[in-house]
């Protein structure tokens, strides 16, 4: 496979791996691929975030036996995740898990209109994000979007495109699995302030916009909605 935008990351850890390949697999449950999903994003979150996060020393703290000990300060200190519903919500969790304070977190719903796959925006609940809202909410330093799939990468682009306009400084994208030209064209709408990391990178996609071979509906498995 030719090579990726230099804001593309692809995973090589190797338990990273053999789960992606445990839930490509239609046998898997739909209970075992939200797991799976926890596992996964937990792997790849933890790559992306040494990557997108640095430490300094803190202020002075003391442990149980009274002996005192300097914390660690992260930055950005200002993070927030926006998961793409609905199938981004399976990554929320594990995510939040590793960051030492619990982040906002604001939702885009986004879908892809069958006979064109653009996208079609229906919810937003970022702050302020209407020109006549009067909140006053900081815009985060870093906002993490999190969407199992990057497919035509018509979501991805809406969405990176929605975040700079609310203001973010910078964009860092997980996915567990994209097609190669749908990840090339989201690392591409704003490849200054946005890093993409995935678990894999699949060559090409059907005609109806699915990734080949992909791993089918993430959200259709996971909510049990096949054949809806």
């Amino acid at each position: 496979m030719s090579s990726l935008p230099p804001n593309v990351h692809i995973s090589t850890h190797p338990c990273l791996q053999a789960k992606l390949s445990q839930l490509r697999s239609a046998s898997t449950t739909a209970r075992d691929a939200k797991t799976l999903i926890n596992e996964i994003t937990l792997i790849l979150g933890t790559e992306a975030l040494a990557s997108a996060l640095t430490s300094s020393p803190g202020p002075t703290d003391t442990t149980p036996l009274g002996f005192t000990y300097p914390t660690t300060h992260l930055s950005p200190s200002t993070i927030s995740l926006v998961p793409i519903l609905r199938s981004g919500l399976s990554m929320v969790d594990p995510l939040s898990s590793l960051l030492p304070h619990p982040p906002p977190i604001h939702h885009l719903g986004l879908f892809r209109e069958p006979s064109t796959l653009l996208p079609v925006e229906y919810y937003n609940n970022l702050p302020n994000h209407l020109s006549s809202s009067s909140s006053s909410e900081k815009t985060p330093d870093l906002t993490i979007v999190l969407d199992p799939v990057i497919a035509t990468g018509g979501t991805s682009a809406a969405a990176i495109q929605t975040l700079k306009e609310w203001g973010t400084k910078r964009i860092l994208v997980l996915s567990i699995l994209g097609a190669k030209p749908g990840v090339e064209l989201a690392a591409n709408e704003w490849p200054e302030g946005t890093e993409i990391w995935l678990a894999g990178l699949d060559a090409e996609l059907t005609e109806r916009g699915m990734l080949k071979p992909g791993m089918g509906d993430v959200g259709d498995r996971l909510f049990l909605t096949i054949g809806k």
